[in-house]
């Protein structure tokens, strides 16, 4: 096992395209990391610079003690797991795990020991003499991770290896793979666009957009705290709801969104100080959906009027997609996830810029005016402009 680092690495293709910028981010001994963000945002690219896969242009990239910037794959220690699982198809279970091992030229006995060892961990003893076709795409994916396992690496890299699975079975690989990676103990660098994976999974995730580090932290205080609009709007199902406000004094500090006035309570002025100075001045407003509520269950906090759009139930509670009279702002909106998008100009020709979480019980016709209750202590404020936080 050993720490990985990357020191100001750069990568720029032939063609000039700069795929990275002056990454610096160091992976403990141990943890698990993960690399999240939209497709073409570098996170695969910096995966592929620590398997050796990619040329570094400019910067120092260290696993344990070693630079390894001139290092080819083989002298890296490192073992990959891709997103189509590169088994082969004429070999059994038994050979694609016992591969890697071969090509060392480790003795017969140590191969017996190691892969049985893998296949007992996940659940692949009775598949051993099986070819790749003759398996599901979840013992597919566990093969591959067998393959990497017995190998005993000092760092695990995996590049979106689940995203070729069904929703359910993607679940339960998740727990599998967070499981055997903490009973493992091995350095893990996790690479998915999917931001449900890396906040269900990492010890810690890494934010990219466009070739640039947003942020690095525990997924509690990436959702808690984004460092920036981008963070904010990409971290969280749904996506925190962002709104253009402006802000005016009236012996205190308040925020006129969706043509209603609200005073700022000093819990969030104290998060963010900022705010203070920005009278006249538009900003961005976050709220997370579950700080907006029915205005009969919270008749103590301020309401905004709203149009109802769409409804998504889910069981025990719903996703009602609303509308008000602000500008939305789309910042790092994921498009996977943005329900507010696929949702068009909504049933009224309006499209919805605000989603909620209400309990399954409250019924809601479409295109009703509602009032909705927002917790505005929980409001998260950001400059308009640069997109930075104002604290």
């Amino acid at each position: 096992m050993a720490e990985v680092a990357f020191q100001e690495v750069e990568k720029v293709y032939e063609n000039g395209f700069h795929a990275v910028h002056e990454l610096s981010l160091e992976i403990r001994d141990g943890e698990f990391l993960v690399l999240v963000g939209p497709s073409g945002c570098g996170k695969t690219t910096a995966l592929r610079m620590v398997a050796g896969l990619e040329e570094i242009t400019d910067g120092e990239l260290r696993i344990g003690d070693r630079v390894v910037n001139s290092l080819g794959p083989k002298e890296r220690d490192v073992a990959m797991v891709f997103q189509n699982y590169a088994l082969y198809p004429h070999l059994s279970v038994y050979e694609n795990i016992a591969f890697g091992l071969r090509l060392r030229r480790e003795a017969k006995e140590e191969i017996d020991r190691r892969v049985s060892w893998a296949a007992q961990l996940l659940d692949l003893e009775q598949f051993l003499d099986r070819k790749p076709k003759q398996l599901s795409g979840g013992q597919r994916q566990r093969v591959a991770m067998g393959r990497a396992i017995v190998r005993q690496p000092q760092v695990f890299l995996m590049d979106e290896p689940l995203s070729n699975l069904d929703a359910k079975l993607r679940v339960q690989m998740r727990a599998d793979i967070a499981k055997l990676q903490h009973d493992l103990e091995t350095t893990t660098i996790y690479v998915t666009h999917d931001q449900v994976e890396a906040m269900t999974m990492g010890d810690r995730v890494a934010v990219m957009q466009s070739g640039v580090l947003q942020q690095v932290a525990t997924p509690q205080v990436l959702y808690d705290t984004p460092a920036n609009l981008f963070v904010a709007g990409f971290i969280g199902t749904p996506p925190m709801n962002l709104l253009e406000a402006t802000v005016s004094a009236n012996g205190g500090v308040s925020i006129k969104l969706g043509g209603t006035d609200l005073a700022v309570p000093d819990e969030a002025l104290k998060a963010y100080p900022g705010l203070r100075g920005a009278t006249g001045r538009t900003v961005v407003a976050g709220i997370r959906s579950q700080f907006l509520h029915p205005a009969s269950e919270r008749p103590e906090l301020p309401t905004l009027q709203c149009r109802v759009e769409l409804v998504e139930a889910l069981g025990g509670e719903s996703q009602v997609y609303l509308h008000v009279d602000a500008t939305a702002v789309r910042e790092g909106r994921h498009a996977d996830q943005d329900v507010v998008e696929e949702a068009g100009a909504g049933v009224g020709g309006v499209r919805p810029n605000l989603v909620a979480g209400f309990p399954a019980h409250i019924q809601l016709k479409l295109t009703e005016e509602i009032p909705v209750a927002i917790d505005v202590s929980r409001l998260h404020f950001f400059d308009a402009e640069t997109g930075e936080p104002l604290r």
